[in-house]
Order: structure tokens, then C-alpha cells, then sequence
């Protein structure tokens, strides 16, 4: 009996982050496009604006290949179907980035947030709910959202 709670535990329990080396980086880029793509995914059509901007940004903090940003993306879909809260990611992100590089990943949000152009309500509550989960502080998330409503989609970083 107690082997089998064991094995109910072990089943719910995600498996454990690898703390270094290309897998710790993988969970680390994947975590961060999971949540570039819930704000694109926070409304209900998905315009090719904010899939470009999505790209650009993974691309930008990873230096990663075109073929790798696209497999990302998708890897980046399916896990956030599949999710259940942002606490597995956040928690990951946490760990992996300096507060600089999490107030990056913010402004990286608000450029997918603004890249069609308007907020939509559930983009700001989801922007607010995922700061205070990276731990960001309010000039902080201010700053970068100012910075990302002030560049036009698809421009160079400053």
C-alpha cells in the first residue's frame, strides 16, 4: 500500500529541474516562452504580429536559431495548454535570472501584449499576476512598460 501512494505521488509530482549545464538552460528557455505565449494566447485570436514579436524575443534573449525559436514556440504551446498555474515556470525564471534579466522578460510580455496594438483587460491582469510572481517591482514593471509601449513591433532592441 504505501508503495502504491508513493507511486500516486511520484506521478502527480512534476519530475524534478535540472539545476545545470544545456538541460537547466532548455527548462529556462522554455519556461520563458511559456509565458510569452499565455500573453499571446490571453486573447482569443492570435495575430501574426504578436507570434512575430514572440519569435523576436526568444530569439533576442537566446540566440537561438530560427528552426530552434519555431520548436520552442511549439514546445512553448503544448506546455501551456497543459498548464495548470504559472508557478512551475515563475519558479524556474526565479532561479535562472538575475532581477534585470526577469524585468527583460516583462518587457519582452508587453511587447506581445502591445503588438496588436491595444491591452485588452486580461492581458493587463495577466501582465500584473506574472510580475508579482517574478518578483518585479512596480518602477520596474512600469519602466518596462513604458519602454515596450514606446517601440513600434518588429524595431531593434535599444
Amino acid at each position: 500500500m504505501l508503495r502504491t501512494l508513493k507511486d500516486l505521488f511520484d506521478a502527480v509530482q512534476p519530475p524534478p529541474e535540472p539545476r545545470s549545464g544545456p538541460a537547466a538552460e532548455h527548462t529556462l528557455q522554455l519556461a520563458t516562452a511559456v509565458l510569452l505565449v499565455e500573453v499571446m494566447r490571453s486573447e482569443p485570436e492570435i495575430g501574426a504580429a504578436e507570434r512575430a514579436v514572440v519569435l523576436a524575443a526568444l530569439q533576442e534573449k537566446f540566440e537561438l536559431a530560427d528552426d530552434e525559436v519555431a520548436r520552442l514556440v511549439e514546445l512553448a504551446e503544448h506546455a501551456s495548454r497543459e498548464a495548470y498555474d504559472y508557478h512551475r515556470f515563475t519558479s524556474v525564471i526565479n532561479r535562472g535570472f538575475s532581477a534585470e534579466q526577469r524585468a527583460r522578460i516583462i518587457e519582452y510580455m508587453w511587447q506581445v501584449a502591445y503588438a496588436d496594438g491595444h491591452l485588452s483587460a486580461h492581458e493587463h491582469h495577466l501582465m500584473r499576476k506574472i510580475a508579482g510572481l517574478l518578483y518585479v517591482s512596480e518602477s520596474v514593471y512600469v519602466a518596462a512598460k513604458m519602454r515596450a509601449k514606446g517601440r513600434k513591433p518588429g524595431s531593434e532592441a535599444e
